[in-house]
């Protein structure tokens, strides 16, 4: 493997519901909420870097759940094999350590909502991060 995961922990979390009406039409339209993820890494030094996974729920078009905010931000503390290629280490850092922090993530966003009185909330939204990859290598 050229990279392992030394540690992992919740660099930022937020949930806020401002009040109970809110908390009844967040209720009723869950399923109308999509995830958003956003990668950021910095080196800490030669062979280990820091990868931050963000998600955060948003509204679908059309959907109207004011006053309702949650996001996780899981950071990655990673070892790296010396003198990896340039293309290694953006799917390192783009697919891998994503893929593999985001069922943590997800039980996270769980946690929170069920903690917050919502006992039937399950996220079975997968995020294929060799796809979103790929589709901005493209861009490029």
């Amino acid at each position: 493997m050229s990279y392992k995961i030394i540690t992992k922990y919740i660099k930022d979390a937020s949930f806020e519901i401002s009040d109970t009406k809110t908390y009844y039409l967040l209720e009723k339209n869950i399923k109308n909420h999509k995830i958003v993820c956003d990668i950021k890494s910095k080196r800490i030094n030669e062979n280990i870097m820091q990868v931050d996974v963000g998600v955060k729920l948003t509204e679908k078009e059309g959907v109207s759940v004011k006053n309702f905010y949650m996001s996780v931000e899981l950071a990655s503390v990673i070892q790296l094999e010396k003198n990896l290629e340039k293309e290694k280490l953006e799917k390192i850092i783009l697919i891998e350590v994503p893929t593999e922090v985001y069922p943590d993530i997800t039980s996270i966003i769980v946690f929170l909502f069920q903690k917050s009185g919502f006992n039937k909330v399950s996220f079975d939204q997968k995020i294929d991060f060799l796809k979103l990859y790929e589709q901005k290598k493209n861009q490029k």
